[in-house]
């Protein structure tokens, strides 16, 4: 679709006349500064404190441990499968019980009552593997979906606000799918399936980003431009990434720090340039 012509459609598609300007308004270098703007928030950081999880039937995920994370700072979390990173995101964002310990942010202390955990919630973007798009919608229908978390159950039964689709297409821009915003979902790539995901999350305004295992089904270059993404959006707008891999060169690559966990016991914490060979073993046995 040429500019011209998607210029022409967007006001009768999403009945709103003012997003017709939009694709200026962006080459005018504008937008970029706003979006930082609209999704910058206070220096967040989240903490752990001897948070320890262990499953019904008697399986430790998590030993107790105590981890905080900064803003600024990508933080990957590597690990064989089952040795826990999933427990220890999803204890980031209260979606596992946990048997020991505190979760605590900078700007809504402890999570100890409803109200605390339903807005750390509302402020926690979740990125997943296999994207969790509605297939069938545009790319910008599920970008806003992002914005339902800010809204009463009532409210989310009328349209979306003028400036709420002016901020998902922002959005879509940052993750350079501005053009893509009225193609469906199931006609996208892989890789830029998981962008939408990226701009979904950017468009829930969040204070911090959990990603599990994203680029696994990507191929390199994909997995590489999605990761490149995510460090922009960490450094540019002080938002705490934290993400599982299994692939150590993207972990060297593109983290600021990485977490190394076996059987549920944190094994390695420091800088990419530390973690040697003998790092490598504690994380991930001999074999």
């Amino acid at each position: 679709m040429t500019r011209r012509r998607y210029a022409e459609c967007l006001p009768l598609c999403l009945s709103c006349r003012a997003l017709a300007s939009r694709r200026q308004y962006v080459e005018d270098g504008i937008q970029k500064k706003a979006v930082k703007e609209d999704l910058t928030g206070s220096q967040s950081a989240v903490s752990l404190s001897s948070v320890g999880v262990t499953y019904p039937n008697g399986t430790i995920a998590l030993e107790p441990l105590d981890l905080k994370f900064n803003a600024d700072q990508m933080t990957v979390l590597l690990g064989r499968s089952g040795a826990g990173k999933s427990s220890l995101l999803r204890s980031l964002n209260l979606l596992v019980r946990r048997t020991s310990g505190t979760v605590a942010t900078s700007t809504l202390g402890t999570l100890d009552t409803k109200d605390k955990i339903r807005d750390h919630r509302r402020e926690t973007a979740m990125i997943y593997q296999q994207h969790q798009l509605i297939g069938r919608r545009t790319a910008l229908q599920n970008v806003l979906t992002g914005r339902m978390g800010r809204h009463s159950t009532l409210r989310t039964l009328f349209p979306f606000s003028k400036e709420e689709r002016l901020l998902a297409l922002a959005c879509l821009d940052r993750v350079d799918l501005f053009e893509k915003a009225l193609i469906r979902c199931d006609s996208l790539s892989g890789g830029q399936q998981q962008r939408v995901g990226i701009a979904r999350a950017l468009a829930q305004q969040p204070q911090l980003i959990l990603a599990d295992e994203l680029v696994a089904s990507l191929d390199p270059a994909s997995s590489v431009r999605v990761l490149s993404i995510l460090r922009d959006i960490c450094s540019q707008d002080s938002i705490p990434v934290i993400l599982s891999l299994h692939q150590i060169d993207y972990a060297r690559d593109f983290a600021d720090r990485i977490v190394g966990l076996s059987s549920g016991r944190v094994v390695f914490d420091g800088p990419p340039q530390d973690l040697s060979e003998t790092a490598l073993r504690e994380i991930y046995g001999d074999s």
